[in-house]
């Protein structure tokens, strides 16, 4: 993955301004006896690979071995199972420093190629693509390669030259990428001239490798139109059928880590999503160049899969599967661990995996949140929800799997759903905070949307004291849920990091802690906070409710007080 300093740059300078993609055949599934590269039919076997996967934090992992970075040694049974999930294709991220001999043969330690090669026979051997690749070697030494060009490109070139070796008689359902996320110190055409030293040793390695689908990255494996080009000129010289182009995708940036009021998955991050895949289209799949996102998720997933709210992240890979599809592009989910537990094979968010699944086949509906709220200390009235349709038409709603009834429990006009004052009556007959009950509205296809109706009063935050290390606030969230903070002077300047907007990340400058009644602000926050300057925070509410409170620093201590 990027860093999230450098998506950040990159998501933010991206167009997202975009049209809807034309429609085409949707990916069909995959047996063992799948298409695979030969000259004319790339397409085909990229259509084959779809859904895929990533290995994350695993042979990519800078440690001594596969385990270095948390996860399990893999097994075969790892391996069945994402098969068994419906997966077709599997990106198996490779970090090679910590295994490479000294110059000038740069020879790869036996040991780790021979594991490689076992595991990514067994994957095979399920049936599944697999890609391999040259992986966080991009910043640990290839992006020096403006000053120190000679070194990098030997280096690399001795790596690519024994992979492509020890592969060479490999079924045609592996796949080699040249790189991933080039990025380099300074201007140049360095990534088309590793990609192209790539395509010539491998090329030149025969055997299957002579024909094997070749996958080579965008620069940054960024979508913006310039460096799409930059590729499109790669492939134009190159002249060879059996190419893939990739890029990444981990959504509009604010969105995706939700900072700068991004917490919603609004028409910005929207158009963000539906202007990438209408540029790779447009300049690849149109041309017919296969196009592979080899990772694809939200950057906020690296800290916590709950600092995008879910009805919000569903939304999201909702529309992400639709244009994927209608595209004809092949996604591949990026997980380090925090997805998939692959020790249980069970998924930490089961939610979204059906979200996901589901999107590899049709559209689902969705509505504007998934939550309902209603004040405990106020009269209870009707609240309506505008659904999302997204081309399918609405079925019923449910309250577990007894049907409620129309007109008595609620009514549909158009895209308005309206809950009736008596239907929240029986739903919320305690009055106690939190989730009292889930409903699930269900469409004429695809998966149901989940509604939590929820009693709340206005949070309560309390005083603390506390350093800079470690501050932590008293919060009654009273049964209210957290969506963003903005933390300001006196004079309204923005205060914290990324100081360029009020509005904080979130799990790196604030977190809270629903079932300690808490709310955390970080040593980072604090880093860059002004010593005896106060600052405003505003808490602001899935509800609607907004609670004001001031921090101030002196030294490393901390004081607290609500407004």
């Amino acid at each position: 993955m990027l860093s999230l300093a450098l998506t950040a740059v990159l998501a933010l300078a991206a167009p997202t301004a975009a049209q809807a993609a034309p429609a085409a055949p949707a990916a069909p599934a995959t047996a063992p006896g799948a298409p695979v590269a030969s000259k004319g039919n790339a397409q085909a076997a990229v259509d084959a690979m779809q859904p895929g996967w990533n290995l994350g934090n695993t042979f990519d992992a800078t440690g001594a071995d596969e385990t270095s970075w948390g996860n399990p040694r893999v097994t075969p049974e790892l391996l069945a199972g994402i098969r068994a999930q419906g997966f077709r294709s599997i990106r198996i991220p490779v970090t090679w420093s910590q295994h490479l001999g000294p110059a000038p043969g740069y020879t790869i330690d036996p040991a780790a190629l021979a594991r490689l090669e076992e595991v990514v026979g067994w994957a095979l051997g399920d049936g599944l693509y697999v890609m391999i690749n040259i992986h966080h070697d991009s910043w640990q030494w290839v992006n020096t390669m403006p000053n120190d060009h000679d070194a990098v490109l030997a280096r690399y070139d001795a790596i690519w030259a024994q992979v492509a070796a020890a592969f060479r008689d490999a079924s045609p359902r592996l796949v080699f990428e040249s790189l991933n996320e080039p990025q380099f110190v300074s201007d140049g055409p360095f990534l088309d001239e590793l990609n192209t030293s790539f395509h010539t040793i491998v090329r030149g390695s025969g055997g299957g490798n002579a024909k094997r689908l070749l996958v080579l990255p965008t620069l940054h494996t960024n979508a913006d139109q310039v460096y799409l080009d930059q590729l499109a000129g790669t492939f134009t010289a190159l002249h060879d059928p059996n190419l893939i182009a990739t890029v990444h995708y981990y959504g509009y940036w604010p969105f995706s880590v939700n900072i700068a009021g991004g917490y919603r998955f609004d028409a910005t991050a929207q158009q963000d999503l539906l202007g990438t895949f209408q540029r790779v289209h447009d300049t690849f799949v149109a041309h017919g160049i296969p196009v592979i996102i080899g990772e694809y998720g939200l950057l906020g997933f690296d800290r916590s899969t709950g600092t995008i709210e879910q009805g919000e992240k569903l939304k999201f890979f909702e529309l992400f599967g639709h244009q994927a599809r209608i595209n004809r592009v092949t996604t591949m989910l990026w997980d380090n661990g925090q997805h998939l537990d692959r020790t249980t094979l069970t998924w930490r968010d089961p939610a979204l995996f059906a979200q996901l699944r589901s999107s590899w086949r049709t559209r689902s509906g969705t509505a504007d949140s998934d939550l309902v709220f209603n004040a405990a200390a106020a009269p209870i009235t009707a609240k309506t929800i505008r659904l999302n349709l997204n081309g399918t038409g609405f079925a019923g709603l449910f309250r577990g799997h007894t049907a409620l009834r129309r007109g008595h429990d609620y009514s549909v006009s158009g895209d308005q759903l309206t809950l009736t004052a008596g239907l929240l009556t029986r739903l919320l007959k305690d009055r106690g905070y939190g989730v009292r009950s889930s409903l699930s509205v269900h469409f004429t296809r695809g998966i149901p949307w989940r509604l939590d109706v929820l009693s709340y009063d206005t949070p309560v935050l309390t005083a603390a004291a506390g350093t800079t290390a470690a501050f932590t606030l008293p919060a009654a969230f009273n049964g209210d849920r957290l969506a963003t903070m903005t933390a300001t002077y006196a004079d309204g300047a923005s205060a914290g990091p990324q100081s360029w907007t009020p509005y904080k990340e979130y799990d790196a400058t604030f977190s809270p802690d629903y079932a300690l009644d808490t709310i955390t602000l970080t040593p980072a926050f604090f880093a860059e906070v002004n010593e005896a300057s106060p600052v405003k925070l505003t808490f602001i509410f899935w509800s609607g409710a907004t609670v004001s409170y001031e921090v101030t620093r002196t030294g490393s201590t901390v004081s607290g007080t609500p407004l």
